[in-house]
């Protein structure tokens, strides 16, 4: 019971709902955001947001500390912004949180029935936990705490403002989330199951049978099929969520499993709760007895095939694990079947076709966000992140674009030094690229294994030819080679994007082509958190600096004659790291703190200026704003005098920028030089049970003062591995991950390149960051900027210019009418990474 003096009894026992209006109540003390839960709203849940405006699909349940108890509201759904571009997080402290009394769909977690909506807040600041990947306030610590006006639930947590049983991962429909998700199976079914062992060893059915009594219209598969069915699991697919606005389903949730026997296959299909119980549970391989389900004709697909669905009522369908010792040999289901493929063997498989791969892992990308292209601006954002597997039988990498596989475990362990496994695979292949180039991807039956969690020594796999001879190249390779090339987290892009303009153009199919500076600044101030798009607009470079992480202060630049050394206009340095906002509920206006600095626009502004600025953090690695209306001209973030005054410095000992390819920091491993790997292996086997001087070099034109740049993000840079810290690196890159100034990893590459480029449609400014390739191109080119630009890195044909160089050679540049290639990305709060991946030189 939490005590009388909390701050929660102190402010909420002044907002009780009074003769037919609300009373909200502002608590002016610091609280502590432990938790963030989503999920989607049903068709009552606009009852209880009368008054604002549900465009948005999701709905937030926030828990809230004040030290001393918790207590769970309701993100007021004009504020769901804040968790979308992660500004409001597990771990924000916030001030000035204003509560509303609001009905609950079902019953709230609070002992004298009341229930609240957070209308309005101040996000102050997140406590990061020392050696973690994220922003986290101990949130098992305050698990201890009591709740607010209640003891502990009796019940698991469910959603307050919608009849939903279970909630959603915040940033994708795919993985499940919450206690409701079963590890095990239940414990009635096993009880059945020993009771009925006799039977459980010969099927009553086969899947032969139920195909043709479907085809014949015979009674047998008419409404509820009691006949036991005992089949082998061979797929499993992720998880598909399909909750809707216009829907009540308390548990909209489906899985698909194929199976088989020793007469052919079939699908079944598990709905609702049964995946709650079921899913986890069951893996490819297993052997499964079911009865109790229903023949349909399977939805899209051919009139003659059946699929088997099973529910959790009418009928309760039911499930059992069976050991292949417990069923008799004819009718023991035969064995799964793999489709290895080595890298090698990949260069000729067709696009569409479905393999598995066994790899080492040597690149594991941060987790990004990709909008469907079939939804439109409110499409489904689905998570993925980019790997690179070795194998061996090439000197080209397996490139994977992995997507979400409801494996969250899985996914969370993948790290450099690891033998992945990934199942159901298809290639990808595109005419505008070369024979060689292509990569793999999910399809619906997709499963990933990898070594630290026991996957590969329970699945039959380890013991395929293929694999084996994997393992006996993995064993002859040394750690210190390996650690050479293993790369963590960093903007990626594949595959490169083409070298001219008119190939670029046929590759984008119809997608939005140019966009106009202000359009651009919409789309990105649009963007979610780790959500990545590409945009092209067409622009004149007024700025080129050269920087290296840390020492920003030391750069190297040219700048246009015509234009001052100068940063784009945007709001002033943030003098609070608050961040105000509002929801037009109770409270009487929508107010902006004028002390704080915002990561977003305002949901609902006073009347903006002609193009409002996007802003950002001093953590931003790219920044855009348009001009002031009056002068055309860039402005300074601090003033300080300006002089058109040419003026010469002496460029000494620069290295050459690059973006992969790291030489990495060797571990002390002095004895044996392959034990990591060689760890990795045994789990195949089975268990049997710069200095600037000022003097003359190069020309730049403006003043002596080095233009005011933002530093690039460190979630920008890729990360050498670093085995002894694999997870925090690992952590570092996941989707609620962050790098902060404190952790000192080792950067692959810590040197860039800084483009100031001029909208030619409306003269909006926008900084984006260049990253040559590390690894030369094959294409013969000149190594000048516009050659360097429009392949992305510098040619194998000739040394790569010095940075002092390529500054000194910015001039080629002024006044060159340019399609400039940009790789968005929001990273969370204010900070938008924008790179620069490809430009093409306009003729004409």
């Amino acid at each position: 019971m939490a005590t009388t003096g909390c701050v929660f009894h102190r402010t909420l026992s002044r907002s009780r709902p009074g003769a037919g209006k609300t009373s909200p109540a502002v608590c002016r003390e610091l609280l502590t955001a432990l938790d963030l839960q989503r999920y989607s709203r049903d068709q009552g849940s606009s009852v209880y947001f009368p008054q604002a405006v549900l465009s948005g699909a999701d709905l937030y349940d926030v828990t809230l500390s004040d030290g001393d108890c918790r207590l769970r509201v309701t993100l007021d759904p004009c504020l769901n912004q804040l968790v979308e571009r992660n500004v409001l997080r597990s771990g924000s402290r916030l001030r000035n949180a204003t509560f509303a009394p609001a009905l609950a769909a079902q019953h709230p977690v609070c002992g004298n029935g009341d229930s609240f909506q957070l209308v309005r807040l101040e996000v102050e600041e997140v406590v990061v936990v020392e050696g973690g990947g994220g922003a986290v306030l101990g949130h098992h610590a305050g698990d201890t705490l009591p709740w607010f006006g209640s003891s502990e639930p009796a019940v698991p947590l469910v959603p307050l403002r919608a009849n939903r049983s279970v909630f959603l991962p915040l940033w994708n429909s795919v993985d499940y989330s919450g206690d409701a998700w079963r590890g095990a199976p239940p414990t009635e079914e096993e009880e059945e199951e020993e009771e009925e062992e006799e039977e459980g060893r010969r099927p009553a059915v086969t899947v032969s049978y139920l195909h043709e009594s479907f085809q014949l219209g015979r009674r047998v598969v008419r409404g509820t099929v009691c006949h036991r069915l005992i089949v082998r699991v061979l797929n499993k697919s992720h998880l598909m969520y399909f909750g809707r606005a216009d829907q009540n389903c308390d548990c909209p949730y489906k899985a698909v499993i194929q199976v088989c026997d020793h007469t052919g296959s079939v699908c079944v299909v598990l709905w609702n709760s049964v995946c709650l119980s079921w899913y986890n549970c069951l893996d490819p391989g297993d052997i499964i007895s079911l009865s109790h389900y229903r023949v349909k004709r399977r939805f899209e697909a051919e009139s003659q095939d059946i699929e088997l669905s099973v529910n959790s009522r009418n009928p309760a369908a039911r499930i059992s694990v069976l050991s292949p010792a417990s069923v008799l040999p004819e009718h023991l289901p035969p064995a799964a079947t793999y489709t290895f493929y080595t890298s090698k063997e990949l260069l000729d498989r067709p696009h569409g076709d479905v393999c598995d791969v066994i790899g080492l892992l040597t690149f594991s990308g941060r987790a990004e966000r990709i909008r469907s292209q079939d939804g439109g601006s409110k499409g489904e954002v689905s998570e993925y992140r980019w790997l690179r597997l070795e194998d061996g039988s090439s000197d080209r990498p397996v490139v994977l674009k992995l997507f979400s596989t409801s494996q969250p475990d899985a996914h969370n362990k993948l790290h450099p030094m690891s033998v992945v496994v990934c199942t159901r695979l298809k290639v990808v292949r595109s005419a505008g690229w070369t024979g060689v180039t292509f990569y793999l991807t999910n399809t619906v039956y997709t499963q990933v294994y990898c070594t630290g969690l026991g996957h590969h020594s329970r699945m039959s796999y380890r013991k395929l030819r293929p694999v084996q001879r994997f393992l006996q190249w993995l064993r002859s390779q040394d750690d210190r080679r390996v650690l050479s090339r293993a790369v963590v987290g960093g903007f990626y892009v594949f595959p490169p994007p083409p070298t001219s303009l008119e190939a670029f153009m046929s590759s984008r199919q119809g997608k939005p082509g140019l966009v106009r500076g202000a359009e651009f600044e919409r789309e990105v101030e649009r963007l979610c958190y780790r959500e990545r798009q590409t945009l092209c607009i067409q622009a004149t470079v007024t700025m080129v600096a050269h920087s290296r992480r840390g020492e920003e202060e030391r750069c190297l630049f040219w700048t246009h004659r015509a234009s001052p050394c100068t940063p784009p206009r945007s709001s002033s340095p943030p003098t609070s790291s608050r961040f105000s906002t509002s929801s037009p509920h109770p409270s009487p206006s929508r107010s902006f703190s004028s002390s704080t600095s915002s990561a977003l626009p305002p949901l609902s502004p006073p009347p903006p200026p002609l193009r409002s600025p996007l802003r950002s953090t001093p953590s931003s690695s790219s920044f855009f704003t348009p001009p002031s209306s009056d002068s055309g001209r860039l402005r300074a973030h601090h003033p300080y005098s300006r002089t058109r005054k040419s003026w010469r410095r002496k460029l000494l000992q620069a290295d050459t920028p690059c973006r992969k390819q790291p030489s990495a920091t060797l571990q002390s491993e002095d004895s044996n030089c392959s034990v990591v790997l060689f760890q990795a292996s045994m789990e195949f086997l089975g268990n049997e049970d710069g200095d600037t001087d000022d003097d003359e070099a190069a020309s730049f034109a403006g003043g002596p003062q080095r233009p005011a740049l933002r530093p690039v993000a460190l979630e920008t840079l890729p990360m050498r591995y670093d085995h002894g810290r694999r997870e925090e690196q690992v952590a570092a890159v996941a989707i609620e991950g962050q790098l902060h100034t404190g952790r000192k990893f080792a950067f692959a590459c810590d040197h860039y390149f800084t483009l100031r480029l001029k909208a030619l449609s409306d003269d909006v400014l926008v900084d984006a960051v260049f990253l040559p390739d590390a690894q030369p191109t094959s294409h013969q080119h000149a190594n000048t900027w516009l050659s360097i630009l429009s392949h992305g890195a510098f040619s194998s044909h000739a040394p790569p210019p010095s940075p002092a160089d390529l500054i000194e050679m910015a001039s080629q540049l002024a006044n060159q009418r340019l399609i400039c290639v940009l790789e968005v990305c929001h990273l969370g709060g204010a900070t938008t990474e924008i790179i620069l991946s490809r430009v093409f030189l306009l003729e004409g």
